[in-house]
C-alpha cells in the first residue's frame, strides 16, 4: 500500500518511502551502456542528460529509466565511500536538494536510499534553489557535503548532479574527475552494478520515511541559513552588528527612492526559496510571476524569448508604476538569474550575460570602495591587491573596468568550479577578491558566496542605485565615475540604464546563439587545434593589415585554459586538451583589443565560439568570428 509522503509547502509529490527502485530488473547489454554514457555529461560542473523516462528532452513524467537509477545510485555511493574513506569520516552526513524538475523527487529517492546504503546521514529539503542548498551546506556545521540534484539550464527533461563538500562549493577537476573516473569504470562492472541495486532495495522503508519526513525541519533551517548568509554576502560584513548597520542604511534608502522588481520566476525552485519574503523586507516593491514550481511556460535557460514575458509585464508594470525598474528570470535551479530593465526613453532592454557580470562587476569594485575595504593612495594607487576572477571567454571589458580600479584580472577554465578554486587560490595569495563569475554564462559569484546567486545580482544593481553621494561621501555611481574618468557622465539621480551606458563598450558573442556553436566532423580535440594554430601562422600575415586598420592590432597570442591555470603558446595543452583556447590580439603594448575563443563538447560533435571586440561595431565582430570559424573548419579537413 502506498505511503506517499507529500511537501507542505508545495503539496507536490515527495515520495513513497517503500517503493522499490530496482524492483523488476532488465537485462542491460554493454552496447546500451556505451550508448548511455556516450548521451551523458560528466563535468566538472556536474553530470547531466536526459533522464525523463520516454527519452523526451522536454517530457513532464517524473519516471526515469533504470540505466539513469543506476547512474544516481552509483554517482551517492562513490561520494559516500569519497567521504568514509578519504576524508575518514564514519557516517557523513550529507545534504540534498533538488530543482524543480519533475523527475526530481525519482533522482531524490534513488540517491536517499544510496547515501543510506552505504553508511550516509541524509538532511533533504526537496525543492529547493542551488544557492540556498549551498548556503544551507556551507553554514550548517555537521554537513560533511552536498549533492543538488538538476541540470541547470537544460531543458526540463534532462536532469543530473553536482557535488560538493561541507565549504558549500562545487567539487573542483582534482577531487571530481576521480569520480568520474571511478563510475564509468565501475558502471561496466556486473559484480558493482548488482550490488548496488542490491543494497539500495534493502534499505529499511522506516529508515527512508524518516528522511522524507525530515524534509518540512530542514527546509525551515535551509531558508533561514539562506537568508543569514545572504546578509552576509550582500553587505560584504561577516560582524552581525555592523551587517545590521549597513542593511538598514540599503533598506532606509530603497525606501526613500523606492524600486519595485519583477520576478519571473519560470516553475523554477527560486518560487520556494527566500526571494519574494527577502526582497519585500528589504523594502522593494514586488511582483511574482510563475513562481510555484513547475509552474514553466517557456524554456527553462533564461535568454533571448525566455525573456519575452518579462519585457512585456515590465513595460505594463512600469507604465503604472515607475518604482519598477528591472525584473529578473532565473533557470531551474536559480542559480542564473538573466535581467529585463528600461532604457533611457522608457522600452525595455534586455541586458546580454556579458553586460549582467560587467554591471555587477562595476558595483561591487565600488561598493569596495565605499565600504573602505579598498582605499588609495595620494596617487590614486591601491594599498590593497584586488582581483576579479573570470573565464577564459568573458569579456575583455573586465580587464578595463577591472584597471580603473586599479585590480587585477585573473582567468580560468570554464566552469563554476574551475573559477571558483582560482578565487581562493587568488585569496590565498593576499587579494581582496570580492566578485567572480563567468561573464559569458551571466550571473556573478560574490563571496563568500561559491555560486551564482540572482539575490545577489540584484543587489549589486540596487547598491548602486541607491548608494548615492551623500554628506561629501562619494556614492557608488561617482567612485565608478571618477576611477574610470567618466566625471561628464555622472548624475546624483542614477538608474540602471546610466551605469550600462557607462561600460566600456565591447562586442561580444552571445553563447547561445547559434553562431556560436560550430559541427566538426573529428573527434580529436588536440589535433584539431593543433592544425588550427597552423592555419592561424599560415594566414596571419595576410589578415593583420586589416586588423591593424581597424583595431589597432600588430599580434596575437595563443593562450590555453586547463582547470585554474592558464598556459601560453601554441600547443602548450596537457592532458586530454579539452580546455579552452583563445587567440588574443594585441596591439604593439601587448594591449588586448579583440579576441576569439573556442572549445570543444565532451559529448557532442561541436566547438562553442566566440569573438569579443573592443568598440561598438557589431560588422567587426561578425568579422572576427566568420574568420575565426572559418580556420576551425580548414583545420577540420584533414
Amino acid at each position: 500500500m502506498a505511503q506517499i509522503v507529500y511537501d507542505a509547502m508545495t503539496g507536490l509529490e515527495i515520495g513513497d518511502p517503500a517503493e522499490k527502485i530496482f524492483a523488476g530488473r532488465e537485462n542491460i547489454t554493454s552496447e546500451q551502456k556505451e550508448k548511455f554514457l556516450e548521451t551523458t555529461i560528466f563535468s566538472v560542473s556536474g553530470w547531466r542528460r536526459i533522464c525523463a523516462a520516454d527519452g523526451d528532452e522536454e517530457s513532464t513524467t517524473p519516471e526515469i529509466n533504470i540505466l539513469s537509477k543506476i547512474l544516481f545510485a552509483g554517482a551517492a555511493r562513490i561520494f559516500a565511500q569519497m567521504l568514509r574513506e578519504e576524508f575518514a569520516i564514519s557516517a557523513p552526513v550529507v545534504a540534498l536538494a533538488l530543482d524543480a524538475r519533475h523527475t526530481g523527487p525519482k533522482i531524490g529517492l534513488v540517491i536517499i536510499r544510496a547515501l543510506l546504503a552505504y553508511g550516509c546521514k541524509v538532511r533533504y529539503s526537496y525543492i529547493a534553489s542551488a544557492p540556498e542548498a549551498m548556503a544551507y551546506t556551507k553554514i550548517t556545521d555537521d554537513v560533511d557535503g552536498f549533492i543538488y540534484v538538476s541540470a541547470s539550464h537544460n531543458p526540463v527533461g534532462h536532469n543530473g548532479i553536482k557535488y560538493g563538500l561541507g565549504d558549500g562549493a562545487v567539487l573542483g577537476k582534482q577531487a571530481a574527475q576521480p569520480l568520474i573516473d571511478q563510475f564509468k569504470e565501475c558502471f561496466f562492472d556486473a559484480k558493482w552494478v548488482e550490488s548496488l541495486m542490491e543494497a539500495v532495495d534493502r534499505v529499511s522503508d522506516r529508515d527512508v520515511a524518516e528522511v522524507l519526513k525530515g524534509v518540512k525541519e530542514n527546509k525551515k533551517r535551509s531558508l533561514k541559513q539562506y537568508e543569514l548568509f545572504s546578509n552576509r554576502v550582500i553587505t560584504g560584513i561577516d560582524d552581525t552588528a555592523k551587517q545590521k548597520t549597513m542593511l538598514d542604511n540599503i533598506k532606509g534608502k530603497i525606501k526613500n527612492i523606492g524600486i519595485g522588481v519583477l520576478a519571473e520566476l519560470n516553475g523554477s525552485a527560486r518560487g520556494v526559496s527566500i526571494d519574494i519574503d527577502y526582497l519585500k523586507s528589504m523594502g522593494l516593491t514586488v511582483t511574482a510571476l510563475n513562481s510555484k514550481p513547475r509552474q514553466i511556460v517557456h524554456r527553462i535557460v533564461p535568454e533571448g524569448i525566455s525573456l519575452t514575458l518579462a519585457k512585456e509585464e515590465l513595460l505594463k508594470l512600469n507604465a503604472n508604476d515607475g518604482r519598477y525598474r528591472f525584473a529578473y528570470v532565473p533557470d531551474c535551479d536559480g542559480d542564473r538569474g538573466n535581467i529585463v530593465t528600461i532604457d533611457r526613453k522608457g522600452n525595455p532592454w534586455v541586458l546580454e550575460a556579458q553586460e549582467v557580470f560587467a554591471l555587477s562587476v562595476v558595483s561591487e569594485l565600488a561598493y569596495l570602495v565605499y565600504s573602505g575595504l579598498l582605499i588609495y593612495d595620494d596617487q590614486g594607487n591601491p594599498k590593497q591587491k584586488a582581483a576579479v576572477v573570470v573565464n577564459g571567454p568573458t569579456s575583455g571589458r573586465i580587464e578595463r573596468i577591472a584597471h580603473a580600479f586599479g585590480a587585477e584580472v585573473a582567468r580560468a577554465e570554464v566552469g563554476e568550479a574551475n573559477v571558483v578554486s582560482l578565487a581562493l587560490e587568488k585569496q590565498q595569495a593576499g587579494y581582496i577578491v570580492r566578485i567572480l563569475g563567468e561573464g559569458s554564462n551571466g550571473g556573478n559569484i560574490t563571496l563568500p558566496s561559491t555560486v551564482r546567486d540572482p539575490i545577489n545580482t540584484i543587489f549589486a544593481f540596487i547598491k548602486m542605485l541607491v548608494l548615492r553621494s551623500d554628506n561629501g561621501k562619494q556614492g557608488l555611481f561617482e567612485i565608478w565615475c571618477r576611477r574610470s574618468g567618466q566625471m561628464d557622465r555622472y548624475c546624483q539621480n542614477v538608474e540602471l540604464f546610466n551605469v550600462a551606458e557607462s561600460l566600456p563598450a565591447y562586442i561580444t558573442t552571445s553563447a547561445f546563439e547559434d553562431r556560436a556553436i560550430v559541427s566538426i566532423r573529428t573527434t580529436d580535440h588536440a589535433r584539431l587545434k593543433a592544425r588550427y594554430e597552423a592555419v592561424l601562422a599560415q594566414q596571419w600575415n595576410s589578415k593583420k593589415a586589416e586588423l591593424n586598420e581597424k583595431l589597432g592590432v600588430t599580434t596575437y597570442k595563443i593562450l590555453n585554459y586547463e582547470g585554474s591555470t592558464v598556459r601560453e603558446g601554441a600547443g602548450a595543452r596537457t592532458g586530454t586538451q579539452s580546455g579552452g583556447l583563445k587567440v588574443s590580439l594585441e596591439d604593439n603594448a601587448g594591449t588586448q583589443r579583440a579576441f576569439i575563443w573556442m572549445r570543444g563538447s565532451g559529448t557532442e560533435p561541436v566547438f562553442r565560439v566566440l569573438a569579443d571586440v573592443q568598440g561598438n561595431d557589431p560588422q567587426m565582430e561578425a568579422n572576427l568570428l566568420n574568420w575565426h570559424v572559418a580556420m576551425i573548419h580548414e583545420a577540420d579537413k584533414s
